[in-house]
């Protein structure tokens, strides 16, 4: 098991010249790093793989960030730009050394409406589609795509475990997993280990942070029980901080952080990180 650091807590955009970060997130003890590709042209991927390599730091994923230009069950050209952009992040995965590709990559996030039972059967049919697509240009590869359910203020398209198991069945392919976060579980999710148990060996990613998306451990999050449900599954994957932080004003806004979660993003890594390895490794 890899414990991981996700970049958004530092910065948005992340670029090349962000791998600045890398040195300080090993010497905190991180064993990898989760990059976020907001904008995949200003990343030049043989670049950052050097700096992960003198970092002695994996990139344990490509975290996607998915807006409005960026949405599967879009417009014609929405989903277009989605299909190039998962193309564009898969082979960045390929150089970087990054297994999976993850969150919610069926949509954009924000997008929550009240769609009709037709209208709802429609879009899924359109994003198992174009996730088979998707899949088809990833697995020759070996990379992985990790959908995650999002709580219902954010999507109204995929918000448990069981739902991102019948997407699974529904494009049947070796390159679609599940990513699981503990933020949106303590929400959408009656019992946050059963999730797990239920994702089973599909689990690909795992994201730990607070019930408050601060840090994980200071929270009422049943970590005893998530930790024996990731040890019954054989979870050997990386486990990844996903806080914000107030300082990146685009993400805080966009995540709702109206408050400090920590008294500094140094504290919320360094403290969470503590309480994973000695409550999950």
């Amino acid at each position: 098991m890899k414990f991981g650091i996700n970049s958004l807590l530092f910065t948005s955009p992340f670029t090349t010249q962000h791998t600045r970060l890398f040195k300080q997130f090993k010497q905190w003890g991180f064993d990898a790093v989760e990059i976020a590709f907001e904008d995949p042209s200003l990343i030049d991927a043989p670049k950052v793989r050097a700096a992960l390599d003198r970092a002695e730091l994996a990139c344990c994923a490509i975290c996607g960030i998915f807006g409005p230009d960026r949405d599967l069950r879009g417009d014609k050209q929405q989903q277009k730009n989605c299909l190039q952009y998962l193309a564009a992040t898969v082979d960045a995965a390929v150089i970087l050394g990054a297994p999976v590709i993850i969150g919610p990559v069926y949509s954009a996030v924000g997008r929550a409406n009240a769609y009709s039972p037709q209208e709802r059967k429609a879009q899924w049919k359109t994003v198992a589609n174009n996730l088979k697509q998707a899949c088809a240009y990833a697995e020759p590869k070996g990379i992985a795509f990790a959908v995650e359910p999002l709580n219902r203020f954010e999507t109204d398209f995929i918000n448990t475990c069981e739902q991102v198991m019948q997407m699974i069945r529904d494009v049947d392919s070796s390159a679609l997993k599940v990513h699981l976060d503990t933020f949106h579980m303590n929400i959408e999710e009656k019992d946050s280990a059963a999730a797990i148990l239920r994702a089973g060996k599909h689990l690909a990613h795992f994201h730990a942070c607070g019930c408050d998306r601060g840090v994980p451990g200071d929270d009422h999050i049943a970590w005893p029980d998530i930790a024996r449900a990731l040890k019954k599954i054989k979870y050997d994957g990386a486990v990844v901080i996903e806080s914000f932080s107030q300082e990146i004003e685009v993400i805080a806004k966009a995540a709702a952080i109206w408050r400090k979660l920590a008294p500094s993003q140094k504290e919320l890594a360094v403290r969470g990180l503590k309480f994973l390895k000695k409550t999950l490794g």
